[in-house]
């Protein structure tokens, strides 16, 4: 989840370090406020999650960055060329970076426990809060005149580059973002390790299919590749008819940056159990012992 750190101080970490004490992978966003390194310092296997832009030195020097960090699973964002149209957020006067104006001045002074508890918190620490893992360098400030955030010709990332983050990368190659058999079909042909399927939270192109409704489709596209899914995950049951429908892996990650505001890495534990509480509840009720009794008959047919 990208800009955790600005919901509360090291979001980060403590979603990094919960996940790692309860035994599940977190991965990290090129869009997070703290380096790439000291997160896999603090919670080795950690996967990262990268925006890349359609330009073969950019490509080579970020890899080599994550490399360096000791990752072993790189994720590659595939449906975030550009920023997306997000009118809400332009109603409510968000963006990244942040812009200073009179509106975010006064958000700032009716929240003071943010301010002091996150944002100065996060200066007195850090310096000057930034997106430190969006390129291979470095990446711009959280409060800047500039937004929105540009793509850093993203838009130009095509199956070529793919092909050559796979020649360069020695680790597991995910490709995040993909809606379609073929697309599938094309990951798995250039040899990435998996995919998930994704619409970046229905966040980025309007009208975009729901991940749920096309897994099944995808699974059968590529019967011996590794799928995950994410997207409007956050109940037992929602895992459940993920795995049903053929996924190895769903994410989810509101409900755990939830957690972490409120608890910080005890809360991000404590939210797990819960949903592991959930799965096994909602197993029985299914009348049902192990997942692997799960089948693609329990979903009714208006969920397909």
């Amino acid at each position: 989840m990208g800009a955790a750190g600005l919901c509360a101080f090291d979001a980060d970490l403590a979603l990094a370090s919960g996940a790692k004490a309860f035994g599940i992978p977190m991965m990290l966003s090129a869009s997070s406020l703290v380096s790439l390194e000291e997160v896999a310092r603090i919670a080795p296997g950690t996967w990262y999650q990268a925006y890349l832009p359609g330009d073969d030195r950019a490509i080579e020097a970020m890899i080599d960055r994550v490399k360096s960090a000791d990752y072993d699973i790189l994720v590659v964002t595939a449906d975030v060329p550009v920023p997306a149209n997000r009118e809400t957020n332009v109603r409510n006067g968000f963006s990244i970076p942040l812009k200073p104006s009179f509106d975010l001045l006064w958000q700032g002074s009716t929240h003071p426990g943010w301010v002091t508890g996150t944002f100065l918190r996060t200066y007195w620490r850090r310096g000057e809060p930034r997106f430190v893992n969006l390129e291979a360098s470095g990446g711009p400030p959280v409060l800047s005149r500039a937004a929105p955030r540009p793509s850093n010709r993203r838009d130009r990332l095509s199956w070529q580059h793919v092909g050559l983050i796979r020649r360069r990368w020695p680790g597991r190659l995910v490709i995040k973002g993909i809606l379609s058999p073929h697309d599938a079909r094309l990951a798995a042909d250039i040899g990435a390790d998996g995919i998930i399927v994704s619409n970046h939270g229905g966040r980025q192109l309007d009208g975009a299919v729901a991940p749920l409704r096309v897994l099944s489709d995808i699974r059968q596209a590529v019967p011996a590749m590794t799928v995950m899914l994410d997207g409007g995950v956050r109940r037992g049951t929602d895992v459940l008819k993920a795995l049903a429908l053929g996924a190895d892996f769903v994410f989810l990650g509101r409900p755990f940056l939830f957690a972490a505001v409120v608890q910080a890495e005890d809360g991000v534990r404590y939210a797990a159990r819960l949903l592991a509480e959930e799965i096994d509840r909602d197993l029985a009720l299914l009348g049902l012992r192990s997942l692997s009794e799960l089948s693609p008959g329990l979903i009714v047919d208006a969920f397909r």
